[in-house]
């Protein structure tokens, strides 16, 4: 351990430290963790200082639910078989939303400041719009089509950015991977909405998120939902994510009342 403490980043630490509790027969395994819990939980601690939440027990436990996860999946135990404490898992927080809230809030107000004024008419139109509905409350389903070279993709950044100046959550799906890189934090639709591949089979396919789970947990605080190059994507592809944040937000309006902007070429 401690000559991985000098090399090696905190997640490979951690790796490395469930292995030894699983594999070699730790005499005192808590002695070791309190040696070493701060450098175990080194880039948790630095997330929650971009969200200036700055607190030890949470990223220790934090820290100790990762390394849970790990010896679950190499020996089906958990820590406290191996005379560890166990993690507080009630209200955990979910790395996912840990991940949405930890942007840079300095970059993002001065991405808005200096590029809302480079907005044209229409777009300026759209952006204020979309940015009242979140406002509000209202959520709503809204379609931007916008052909190749038409400013959608600068749009879509600046509202991602916006919102998420403001410690909100806003989610950034497309339909391609290609697509999905040149949005702000963006990822295939399939990856964030856990879409299933066969989507033509099914009648009513699911999205594979419950109301319990991490990702239900960064749906029920998400904001606004931007979904680019949607027309590649099957119809019902789009189906349950409605049923989904219905079920989630409890709420039966359409996309259980979030924002959601499908953009694309819809022509």
């Amino acid at each position: 351990m401690e000559e991985a403490v000098l090399y090696r980043s905190p997640s490979q630490i951690r790796e490395l430290f469930a292995i030894l509790i699983c594999t070699c027969g730790l005499s005192n395994p808590l002695q070791l963790w309190d040696k070493y819990k701060v450098t175990l939980s080194e880039d948790i601690s630095h997330i929650f200082e971009k969200m200036d939440q700055v607190n030890n027990d949470l990223c220790l436990n934090e820290a100790l639910i990762h390394i849970e996860d790990k010896i679950i999946r190499i020996s089906g135990k958990k820590l406290s078989d191996f005379g560890m404490p166990p993690p507080q898992r009630r209200g955990e927080l979910s790395t996912d939303l840990i991940k949405e809230l930890s942007y840079n809030i300095a970059l993002l107000d001065t991405q808005v400041s200096e590029t809302e004024p480079c907005l044209l008419l229409e777009q300026k139109d759209i952006y204020n719009k979309i940015l009242q509905r979140v406002e509000l409350g209202e959520g709503g389903l809204f379609f931007l089509d916008a052909p190749g070279s038409t400013g959608k993709t600068f749009l879509l950044n600046l509202l991602l950015a916006k919102i998420r100046k403001d410690r909100n959550v806003a989610l950034a799906g497309a339909s391609s991977g290609i697509a999905a890189t040149l949005l702000s934090g963006g990822r295939t639709a399939h990856s964030v909405f856990k879409l299933p591949l066969n989507l033509a089979s099914e009648e009513t396919p699911p999205c594979n998120i419950s109301k319990n789970s991490a990702r239900g947990a960064l749906l029920q605080q998400c904001k606004l939902i931007v979904w680019d190059e949607c027309t590649m994507s099957h119809k019902r592809a789009i189906e349950p994510l409605d049923r989904c944040l219905q079920d989630i937000q409890n709420n039966p309006k359409l996309m259980g009342g979030v924002v959601v902007l499908l953009a694309g070429n819809f022509r």
